[in-house]
């Protein structure tokens, strides 16, 4: 398969290095309004999309760029017949234009998958794993504590993601959008949501802190804690960026800085490693890899995506009533 990315920011390094670790892919172009980053990708560099499209006549087109370049650049992936569009997330820059590329690239029969990659991550594929299996007993609440630590001061993701600094969404727009999803993998839909957020640092345009309650039928809850000013112990602090647990009737799951889950049965108070600290070569425990590699197979296959833009729109639809109940201060059904 020939892989052509847009986008050769901060991010993007992660892609380009899964794709080279797949030996059944050729990177074709990179394409950049920066010349010079998609050039220091090391893949043939284009400054424009249509060039590159025309010029490489990829595959697949995996998207690495902010939420306001989606919606044209899948049209000109859907122009070029590409036989598959990967898209990061946030998915486009509202609900309403998210909604309608979907159903471009469905009525061009063109598969549109969101690069949400944090459910592709081990320590949350091994955790429903043993949920699943009955380890805790029935699962009743799951927490995550986000302490990113580098939102303080002036000069706030500057050295990485400066746009992050003009978002006028940011927590959960950009950040709390993963645990949306992660929440899902484990709980399925929510059925409403209540959130509380605020904005921290007087130099960025959005909020920055926050606790969103998710509702899910049969009693179950999830809580999101994000505050990207506080810190947790890890010793890479962008490995898991916080802290988990999952809680049942039998016992918990406790997720560490350093991507380590131990189990904990109900009433004891020793708690036993189920999945040791590891050194990951990608990102957040090569999650990047884990879900480009997902997209190749079905798309070899035929096997149906685990993370289809259509099945993403729910995503966005719950990240609407976030804000919507930060607004009015009151619980909002999903």
């Amino acid at each position: 398969m020939k892989v052509a990315c847009l986008g050769a920011g901060y991010f993007a390094q992660f892609h380009y290095d899964a794709w080279r670790r797949m030996k059944n892919v050729e990177l074709v172009g990179s394409c950049d309004t920066d010349r010079g980053k998609a050039v220091a990708t090391g893949a043939p560099a284009f400054a424009d999309l249509g060039d590159m499209l025309r010029s490489a006549s990829p595959d697949i087109l995996d998207i690495i760029t902010p939420p306001q370049t989606h919606a044209a650049a899948i049209e000109a992936g859907i122009a070029a017949g590409v036989k598959l569009i990967i898209c990061q997330k946030p998915f486009c820059a509202s609900l309403t234009e998210a909604r309608r590329m979907t159903t471009r690239a469905s009525e061009a029969g063109i598969p549109l998958i969101i690069h949400e990659n944090f459910r592709f991550q081990p320590w949350y594929r091994t955790a429903k794993s043993l949920i699943d299996d009955g380890k805790i007993g029935t699962p009743m609440q799951l927490t995550f504590r986000l302490r990113t630590g580098d939102g303080q001061g002036p000069e706030a993701y500057l050295d990485r993601q400066p746009y992050f600094q003009n978002m006028e969404r940011l927590l959960v727009h950009e950040t709390a959008v993963h645990w949306i999803d992660t929440f899902m993998y484990f709980f399925g839909r929510p059925t409403a949501v209540y959130a509380d957020l605020r904005q921290l640092n007087p130099d960025i345009a959005g909020e920055d802190a926050g606790h969103i309650l998710f509702e899910f039928p049969d009693g179950r809850r999830a809580l999101f804690d994000g505050n990207r000013h506080l810190d947790h112990a890890g010793d890479n602090p962008r490995l898991t960026l916080g802290e988990g647990l999952f809680e049942g009737a039998e016992g918990s799951l406790l997720l560490t800085g350093n991507g380590e889950l131990y189990l904990r049965r109900f009433g004891e108070t020793d708690a036993a490693c189920v999945l040791p600290a590891t050194s990951y070569q990608g990102f957040a425990g090569d999650c990047v890899y884990a879900l480009q590699k997902h997209a190749l197979m079905c798309l070899e296959s035929g096997q149906a995506f685990t993370n289809p833009a259509a099945d993403y729109l729910l995503v966005r639809e719950i990240e609407d009533a976030i804000y919507r109940s930060n607004a009015t201060g009151a619980r909002v059904e999903v």
